[in-house]
């Protein structure tokens, strides 16, 4: 058991008394938390695969970049079997071409600690954006900056999003009411954004799991935190240890297509 220990100084007149109140902290093993999210842009030839790892600290959920012994990555047609690279602590690349990443599922393995860790996923194609401009609305106060945009959905299949809106900032959304038609919506930064600066906003295809993932992740963070800047125990990825099943990974494993603006703040 470990123990918090706060000292509380109290002064009253020229009596002092001082108190040790001891506060018991839960424990939490440190987990292994991987930053999967391979974006593939279809106008480009290759795509650059990175994946981050990293490892919580035992309660407070702070993240320190950790090497580990391998990460491979392949499919199930072959077409792809590739050792990623360590260019620094937890950081680890490789190229593969872009078709090869549309080419039956894929496997992201990796090894720490003497234990296998897998998670397996298939390329999702998204929506080009339509329209991306800077609006005048409000929400609650001045200082909100108002963006619009706008993409049509593809009929053919049940569609699922997640848009990056910058600054670690996302938002998901399903196809349930705008099925084939173009949709239209506007983000709101509770920053205030300052004119000049830029803002290069993506939205990406995802599989329905990743959307309820992240659905949960920003719902937990408030929106303003990355998927895989503030680990939750009790959001679970795709990521599965296969030696151990109880010492799961936190993070996901997936292979989006994204289609990217940038935007001026006027």
């Amino acid at each position: 058991m470990k123990y918090l220990y706060t000292i509380l100084l109290v002064s009253l007149l020229t009596t002092s008394c001082e108190d040790v109140v001891e506060i018991a902290v839960p424990t939490e093993q440190s987990r292994l938390v991987i930053d999967g999210l391979v974006r593939v842009i279809d106008t480009d030839p290759s795509t650059n695969i990175s994946i981050k790892t990293s490892l919580t600290s035992s309660f407070f959920g702070t993240i320190e970049p950790q090497t580990v012994t391998s990460i491979q990555i392949f499919n199930s047609t072959n077409t792809i079997q590739e050792t990623l690279t360590e260019s620094e602590t937890g950081n680890y690349s490789t190229t593969v071409s872009s078709e090869s990443l549309k080419d039956g599922s894929i496997t992201l393995r990796i090894v720490y600690n003497n234990e296998t860790y897998e998670a397996t996923t298939a390329f999702i194609p998204s929506a080009p954006i339509d329209k991306l401009i800077q609006g005048e609305g409000t929400l609650f106060d001045d200082d909100e900056t108002e963006i619009i945009i706008a993409y049509t959905d593809d009929a053919s299949t049940e569609n699922f999003y997640l848009f990056d809106f910058d600054f670690n900032e996302f938002l998901v959304s399903e196809d349930t009411f705008y099925e084939g038609e173009q949709f239209e919506f506007s983000y709101f930064y509770d920053s205030d954004l300052q004119a000049g600066q830029s803002a290069q906003v993506s939205i990406l295809g995802v599989d329905e799991t990743f959307y309820n993932y992240m659905n949960q992740i920003i719902a937990q963070s408030g929106g303003s935190q990355g998927p895989f800047q503030t680990p939750s125990g009790t959001v679970r990825g795709n990521v599965i240890n296969i030696t151990t099943k109880d010492n799961y990974a936190l993070g996901y494993f997936s292979i989006s297509e994204s289609f990217t603006q940038n935007i001026t703040i006027e």
